[in-house]
């Protein structure tokens, strides 16, 4: 698929999916825009983006602040005018026991993987708007989990931030829609980043499609979303998990 000339930003593309989809954009042609609060995204644009696309760029910046998602999104548009795509990727996985739950913890959780993808859409809308930008091609694309579906003890900062994105994610699509923009979800399972040769046979099987996902099924979904052809899917939550979620499981 060619992406060429398109201007892509991948939040929480230092690491994991994020980085695995940001690849796969400037190999298709992108201008790959990375932000992430770890400076190892610095690294990665420098060392495998650029030699791709030497415009690629990276902005270092923590997602959970209001400010920094507002700071980010007019330094990008002050260098590079506008954006095409956004995978609002970012997000934190951090599960801790009920009991031991805080405030300042759950509020940390929401903020990153929820509040930081209302802002960063909101003022991609704002600067269209302004620059009276409605017919031109745009897409969102918000990273959600099957964990908004089903959950484990000690998940619940986790799974209500993922439940929030996926409906978030229709309410954005409604309120851009008179701009051309679609705005669609992916929710992953199982996505192994590292050390996928150690897993067991057993982790593979249980997935319908016979094996445990990758960071390239999401990039490969994200494609799939970001596509101009596909302007009639809009709102919708597309879930990348090999079946998981439709297995009925039993204890033997």
């Amino acid at each position: 698929m060619d992406y060429k000339g398109k201007k892509v930003l991948v939040t929480g593309g230092a690491s994991g999916i994020g980085r695995e989809i940001a690849l796969e954009y400037a190999r298709a042609g992108a201008l790959v825009i990375v932000a992430d609060k770890d400076y190892e995204g610095d690294r990665f644009v420098r060392g495998e983006l650029r030699p791709i696309m030497p415009e690629c760029c990276f902005f270092h910046c923590d997602l959970a602040l209001s400010s920094a998602c507002e700071n980010l999104m007019q330094s990008i548009f002050e260098q590079f005018d506008d954006l095409d795509i956004i995978i609002n990727n970012a997000g934190v996985s951090q599960f801790c026991s009920l009991w031991e739950e805080t405030v300042e913890h759950w509020d940390y959780v929401l903020n990153s993987n929820l509040r930081a993808m209302f802002l960063i859409s909101r003022e991609y809308m704002i600067n269209r708007r302004k620059k009276s930008y409605k017919e031109r091609y745009g897409r969102i694309v918000n990273i959600s989990s099957t964990r908004r579906l089903m959950s484990e003890e000690g998940t619940e900062a986790y799974t209500a931030s993922k439940g929030g994105v996926t409906a978030l994610t229709h309410a954005l699509a409604v309120s851009f829609a008179p701009y051309a923009v679609t705005v669609n979800s992916i929710s992953p399972g199982w996505i192994c980043c590292d050390g996928y040769d150690q897993l067991k046979y057993a982790d593979h099987r249980q997935h319908l499609s016979g094996r445990v996902g990758k960071p390239e099924d999401v990039a490969s979904a994200c494609f799939f979303l970001t596509d101009e052809k596909n302007d009639f899917i809009n709102g919708q939550d597309l879930v990348v998990d090999g079946g998981m979620t439709k297995k009925m499981i039993y204890l033997d």
